[in-house]
């Protein structure tokens, strides 16, 4: 570690970034923070509508979801899970002592992952055949060629866990100094990977090409970490530190985090191997499907989550248990209420919504028909994982992690069960009834908890469900019969898809809206209140 002369010199207190970070900077970092998540989710559709342009949901796409999923699965187990839980926190205490003693501790941390990913990318080169076969072994019976690529998608992509989880180490570090504008990026700088690589190369290597952008994305995502970890003033050299007590104290906490995720893991696993079982294209269906549900959980369920987090913090610290069960009341209140209608508009116009996005190239007709017959249930399944985001963010406030872990892993029984139960009789359907039978049971066990350790939330929270449940209902109605009236009359194509989705969407959310005025709901009052101030802040 070499610090300038302008480093050593520099004072302990925070930099202006810093700063601007609490108090008053702080809904501003939360809206940078927003921001990158809605261009990291458009760019992530735009991804998924590259991939399917140009390979359809083939076997092929199936065996490249599985081999992306090790390093994903991998970064997720080593820096994913431990990046709240332990690196930020740690990290963040060490930045508050001083420049020289946090870029010491930050050098530490970068050297044993650097070794300990470099000896897993050797690693998972050489278990590579044995990892297909324990993920997509089902390939065998449908088509053993698959298998093969498999084996080598995943040594194509084995050195995207060292890109990503190096950059999720540097992630934390800029997290801890309060620097939020470079990893609001991070993630759609990933996805520019395939968006930018699959269409120059995919005329040449083919399916591999998917592997290319992988590579490119993490790399990128990486150097764009570095870049600002640099800028930071922070200059990582080798440090062989390996009993320094901040890497104990990360290990410390990690690990009831690690416990749960090897849980998790299984389940994946599981996902995966009977999956590719179940015949060689239903991965793809799958991961479309998941694609279109996932939307409005990252924008809204998430995002409400993450905001209320805080201030239900700073309650549960002064002991002000009215103030707790108001504000994780209202944030649930938000999430039914946004949440239900992408539910309605999705279950009705899915079809339409699925031919706009992915039929195209080599994406068929009869692929659009099976991605939503697993988007049909999977909304099920949403809407418990809406109201569970806050569920869990609420328990983590209250700095207990271990019940919703235990939680956890009670629903990956309550999946194991009903996927091994519906996985012979329905094939690839049954495992998406499985993974909505394992939201549901979450969810449902974790209202019991709240109850029993928070106790009611008042009666307007369920006057607010209950006005949100009709209002739904008449949009659902509305939507219904607005796509009967339309639908005779427009092109075929894209085109007509897109005029359906709006038409008939459009009529929908008016509907919705109107109604949710007109019962003076005050959570809609409070949200059109909020937008017409940011607009006339913009202006």
């Amino acid at each position: 570690m070499s610090l300038s002369a302008d480093e050593r010199n520099a004072p302990d207190d925070p930099s202006p970034e810093q700063s601007s970070a609490g108090q008053g900077g702080l809904a501003r970092s939360a809206g940078v923070l927003a921001a990158g998540n809605l261009v990291s989710r458009i760019l992530g559709l735009v991804r998924e509508m590259v991939i399917a342009a140009l390979f359809g949901a083939t076997g092929q796409v199936s065996a490249f979801r599985v081999a992306a999923q090790v390093p994903t699965l991998l970064y997720d187990f080593l820096v994913g899970g431990m990046l709240s839980a332990a690196l930020v926190p740690v990290l963040s205490d060490y930045a508050r002592r001083g420049r020289q003693e946090f870029t010491q501790v930050v050098s530490a941390l970068v050297s044993v992952f650097v070794v300990l990913l470099t000896v897993l990318v050797i690693a998972l080169e050489v278990a590579a055949p044995g990892l297909a076969s324990l993920l997509a072994g089902g390939f065998r019976t449908s088509d053993p060629s698959l298998l093969l690529l498999t084996t080598q998608l995943i040594r194509w992509t084995a050195p995207v866990v060292w890109f990503l989880s190096m950059a999720g180490v540097f992630m934390s570090v800029l997290y801890a100094l309060q620097r939020f504008s470079f990893p609001a990026l991070a993630t759609a700088v990933f996805n520019l990977g395939i968006i930018v690589a699959a269409p120059l190369l995919a005329p040449r290597i083919g399916i591999f090409s998917l592997a290319v952008g992988l590579l490119a994305g993490s790399s990128a995502q990486l150097l764009l970490m570095a870049v600002d970890v640099r800028r930071a003033g922070v200059r990582v050299l080798p440090r062989w530190q390996w009993r320094h007590p901040a890497l104990r104290r990360i290990l410390w906490l990690y690990l009831p985090i690690a416990a749960g995720l090897v849980v998790s893991l299984f389940q994946v696993g599981l996902d995966r191997r009977l999956a590719s079982g179940a015949g060689e294209q239903s991965i793809a269906w799958m991961a479309n499907a998941t694609t279109l549900q996932q939307m409005p959980l990252g924008l809204i369920s998430v995002a409400i989550s993450l905001a209320a987090l805080p201030r239900l913090s700073q309650y549960y610290a002064a002991g002000d248990e009215a103030g707790y069960r108001r504000t994780l009341a209202r944030g649930l209140r938000m999430v039914w209420m946004l949440v239900l209608p992408a539910a309605v508009v999705l279950w009705l116009l899915g079809e339409p919504v699925t031919r706009l996005l992915f039929e195209r190239g080599a994406f068929t007709a009869a692929d659009t028909a099976q991605v939503v017959a697993a988007l049909n249930i999977y909304l099920i399944g949403m809407l418990f994982a809406a109201v569970d985001y806050p569920l869990n963010f609420a328990f983590y406030a209250r700095f207990n992690t271990w019940l919703p872990a235990l939680v956890g892993v009670i629903s990956v029984g309550i999946y194991t069960v009903v996927a091994l139960a519906l996985i012979e009789p329905l094939g690839y359907i049954g495992l998406v009834w499985a993974d909505t039978a394992k939201q549901a049971g979450h969810a449902l066990i974790m209202v019991f908890l709240l109850w029993r350790v928070v106790g009611r939330l008042g009666a307007e929270t369920w006057r607010g469900f209950l006005t949100v449940a009709l209002a739904g209902g008449a949009m659902a109605l509305v939507i219904y019969a607005a796509a009967a009236l339309v639908a005779p009359w427009l092109p075929g194509g894209a085109l007509g898809a897109l005029l359906l989705v709006v038409l008939a969407g459009g009529a929908g959310f008016a509907t919705y809206a109107a109604l949710l005025a007109a019962l003076r709901l005050p959570d809609a009052r409070s949200l059109a209140t909020a937008v017409q101030s940011r607009l006339a802040r913009g202006r």
